[in-house]
C-alpha cells in the first residue's frame, strides 16, 4: 500500500527544481508541517517565506513576488485559501495575471474530524468561477509529480487541491499517461462513463472492475483538469456511452459534476448522476468514514450505476 502523500510529492518536486532555480519561492501560512514542506524550508531558507496565519496577505505577497520575476508557490489549507483570500486570488492573481501557483493542502474533507470550518468542499466552485484561474485535482502521487513539473515551467495562475492522507496508486512510476489539460482515459467502456477527480479516481477504478464482473462495460475518466475541463472527452462520452456518473469530493453545487452536466445538456443530453457531498454541513469524522457515510466509494458507484441501468 502506498504511504507517500501527494503533499510530500509536491515538496519533492519544488525542492528538486528550487535547487536549480532561485526564483522558485514557497510561501506558507504557518503550514510548513501540514504541507510537508519542512525539508524545503530547511534546505532553501532564502527561498521560503513564512507569512503566518494570514491567508489574504500570503496571496498578495506571492503576487508581488511574481511581479518581480519570482515563481511563487503558496501552500495553505484549501478550506482557508479558497475562502478567506478569495478576493486576493481574484484581483491580485487572476485579474493581474501574476504567475502564482496556489496549493490548497488538506482539501475536501481531509480535516474531517474538525467539522465544517475545516472542510474544503466548495473550493472548485469558488476558484473555478474566477476568470483565468485553472483548477487541478491530481488523483495520485505519480500524476501529482507530472502536474507539478508542468506547472513549474508555465507562467499562468493555477490552483491545485491535494488531500492530507496518502492515497492508493492509480498509475505507476513507469506508466503515467499524462497530457496537460486533457482527461486521462483509464479504461474504455460503452455502457456508462464514470468521471472522477482527485481521491475519488481510485474508487472509480475499483468500481469499474466490479461492474465488469457484472457484465457492465464502464468507461473510466480521470478528470484531474477541472478547469479547463476536457470538453472533448465529455462529448465523446455523451455520444459513445449511454449514461454518465460523476464522483467528486465536493459540494453538490458548482463542482466537476455541475460542469460535466452543463456540457452534456448543451451537446447531447443523456442521463447524468452527480455523486457528491451534500449541500448541507458534512458530518465530522475520518475521511474514509465520511466517504462511506455518503456512499462516495466503489460500492456506492457500483450501486448508482446498476440502479441507473435498471431504471433506464
Amino acid at each position: 500500500m502506498n504511504n507517500i502523500t501527494n503533499r510530500q510529492v509536491v515538496c519533492n518536486v519544488l525542492l528538486e527544481h528550487g535547487k536549480k532555480d532561485r526564483n522558485i519561492v514557497v510561501l506558507c501560512s504557518d503550514s510548513r508541517g501540514s504541507a510537508s514542506l519542512t525539508a524545503f524550508a530547511d534546505e532553501l531558507p532564502n527561498q521560503f517565506v513564512e507569512v503566518g496565519i494570514a491567508e489574504q496577505n500570503i496571496v498578495s505577497i506571492a503576487s508581488g513576488l511574481a511581479s518581480c520575476g519570482k515563481r511563487p508557490f503558496v501552500a495553505s489549507p484549501a478550506c482557508f485559501l479558497s475562502t478567506r483570500s478569495l478576493e486576493q486570488v481574484k484581483v491580485d492573481v487572476a485579474y493581474s495575471n501574476t504567475n502564482v501557483k496556489l496549493i490548497g493542502i488538506s482539501g475536501g474533507i481531509s480535516y474531517g474530524a474538525l467539522g465544517m470550518t475545516h472542510h474544503g468542499t466548495s473550493d472548485i466552485a469558488a476558484v473555478a468561477s474566477i476568470p483565468a484561474m485553472r483548477v487541478y485535482l491530481p488523483s495520485d502521487r505519480f500524476q501529482t509529480k507530472r502536474l507539478m513539473k508542468h506547472l513549474i515551467k508555465d507562467d499562468t495562475p493555477a490552483y491545485v487541491r491535494i488531500g492530507r492522507n496518502a492515497v492508493a496508486d492509480v498509475y505507476s512510476e513507469d506508466k503515467v499517461p499524462f497530457v496537460m489539460d486533457k482527461a486521462t482515459l483509464i479504461k474504455e467502456g460503452n455502457d456508462v462513463t464514470i468521471i472522477a477527480c482527485g481521491e475519488m479516481v481510485s474508487a472509480a477504478v475499483t468500481a469499474g472492475e466490479i461492474l465488469a464482473e457484472r457484465g457492465v462495460s464502464a468507461r473510466i475518466l480521470d478528470m484531474y483538469c477541472i478547469k479547463p475541463i476536457d470538453e472533448d472527452a465529455v462529448i465523446r462520452a455523451c455520444k459513445e456511452t449511454k449514461a454518465i456518473v460523476t464522483i467528486e469530493e465536493h459540494n453538490a453545487i458548482g463542482g466537476m459534476g455541475s460542469m460535466v452536466s452543463q456540457i452534456v445538456g448543451r451537446i447531447n443530453p443523456i442521463p447524468v448522476i452527480n455523486m457528491t457531498l451534500p449541500d448541507s454541513p458534512v458530518i465530522a469524522g475520518k475521511s474514509g468514514e465520511v466517504f462511506d457515510h455518503y456512499g462516495l466509494n466503489a460500492e456506492g458507484v457500483v450501486k448508482t450505476v446498476l440502479e441507473m441501468i435498471n431504471n433506464a
